[in-house]
């Protein structure tokens, strides 16, 4: 199993609660995802075997809206 690299630009994270929320949202998907979460830079790195639209799947029902910037 080969983890992919992808990267995805988030609109509207406020505060703190917005890295469990979105890490909680990826490991629903892919509970072995490593999750790098910069609120400050609005951007979510993730690396995991999983297809980077699932993850924007996840991110909306999460009630975040995403765009891939890599990946």
């Amino acid at each position: 199993m080969q983890f992919e690299h992808m990267e995805f630009e988030m609109e509207k994270m406020t505060g703190d609660v917005d890295a469990p929320t979105l890490a909680r949202a990826i490991r629903a998907v892919d509970p072995d995802a490593k999750v790098d979460v910069d609120v400050d830079a609005g951007i979510v790195k993730i690396d995991s075997w999983m297809m980077a639209e699932e993850f924007l799947v996840a991110f909306e029902d999460a009630g975040y809206k995403a765009k891939i910037s890599k990946g």
